[in-house]
């Protein structure tokens, strides 16, 4: 038996005596670990797999998914592989590719009435899928470099993208016509969105600012930057369904609320502690929290981060509720179904995955 020091103590070895032995319990050596396991491994979250449904569709690194607003199983992804599939939960084949891009499909996003879907690429082009004949309707153009997302106004058929070049741009997709841009940012505007009531634009970029914009005139209405909001680029945005809230993930491994009203952050709601380090990847997928979503009308927020998993968080406590396993590599992109029943994820790993979230509806 050995001291605090590595040497022996004075009374050597010590030993059990029979009579020492004061009750005997039976164990079943199948509950005994094996061997060469090691106490507290994590491995067991490592090749933990929580998903329902895999698409394995894409030849390359999935990057944008997106669940049609009519269609509780229908979803769409683009990746590196310059296509985009639409595809059924549940169903192991794809039932419509959305060709004709010259580079990585980074963006997808549905109309709110499910007819339509926006496509957009880092060939600077945003095409407009109508999706009742599964024609190509449109191809919307305007930004100088590559589309990192799209959006559509929450009542008709506009089109909000951002882009690579500092810009936002917005096109009437029935018309096939620009209507207006948004210009301020000093990086890539990585982030974005309508506010549900269709009033307001809200935009994140690199240079680690969230810009709030009238659509109709195009003024800047508030700049959020600086102590004590984000330290380091926007990587994702999500709007609360009244309207009055912005909630921005970063580069910086925290995820911030903004009150879109005064343009003022009001809190710091949650750190993912593992962000700091990303070497090897490229800046536009680098950060701790890589992507958010508001799931519907809850109070969960569900996040993707550079560790592959993905957790729902209760946005009145703070307490992470879940981790969902089964990436292996960063998630990119987050969508929820129309019944509020799944969400759908996609990774660097050329995989998106469905999860069951019935419980936090």
């Amino acid at each position: 038996m050995n001291d605090h020091n590595g040497g022996h103590g004075e009374q050597g070895e010590v030993f059990l005596d029979q009579d020492d032995i004061i009750q005997e319990i039976a164990v079943d050596e199948e509950d005994l670990p094996d061997a060469d396991d090691e106490i507290g491994s994590d491995a067991d979250d490592e090749d933990a797999d929580d998903s329902i449904h895999i698409f394995t569709g894409h030849t390359d690194e999935v990057y944008t998914v997106a669940c049609s607003p009519s269609d509780a199983s229908l979803v769409a992804t683009g990746g590196g592989d310059d296509k985009g599939f639409c595809w059924k939960i549940g169903r192991a084949d794809w039932n419509l590719e959305l060709q004709g891009h010259k580079d990585s499909v980074s963006a997808l996003a549905f109309s709110a009435d499910g007819q339509l879907l926006a496509c957009g690429s880092f060939d600077g082009l945003v095409q407009v899928w109508d999706m009742s004949s599964s024609s190509l309707k449109c191809v919307l153009e305007g930004p100088g470099m590559g589309i990192e997302w799209v959006r559509w106004h929450p009542k008709g058929h506009l089109v909000l993208g951002g882009s690579e070049d500092s810009t936002v741009w917005m096109w009437n997709a029935d018309k096939n016509a620009y209507l207006n841009s948004f210009s301020g940012h000093g990086g890539s505007v990585t982030c974005g969105d309508f506010t549900p009531d269709g009033k307001t634009i809200c935009t994140g970029s690199d240079d680690a600012s969230l810009r709030i914009w009238n659509p109709k005139t195009g003024e800047n209405i508030h700049v959020v930057k600086g102590h004590p909001y984000h330290t380091a680029g926007l990587t994702c945005l999500a709007i609360t369904p009244d309207s009055t809230l912005a909630i921005t993930g970063s580069q910086d491994g925290s995820v911030h609320i903004v009150n879109i009203t005064t343009g003022k952050a009001i809190s710091s709601l949650i750190a993912h502690s593992d962000s700091v380090e990303c070497i090897g990847l490229s800046s536009r997928f680098m950060g701790g929290v890589t992507c958010l979503l508001w799931l519907g009308k809850s109070q969960f927020i569900a996040t993707g981060c550079v560790d592959g998993k993905i957790r729902l968080w209760d946005s009145l406590s703070g307490n992470c509720r879940k981790t969902f396993h089964g990436h292996t590599d960063v998630i990119q992109s987050l969508a929820i179904s129309a019944d509020e029943e799944h969400l759908v994820s996609c990774s660097l790993d050329g995989t998106a995955r469905v999860f069951d979230i019935s419980e936090f509806r």
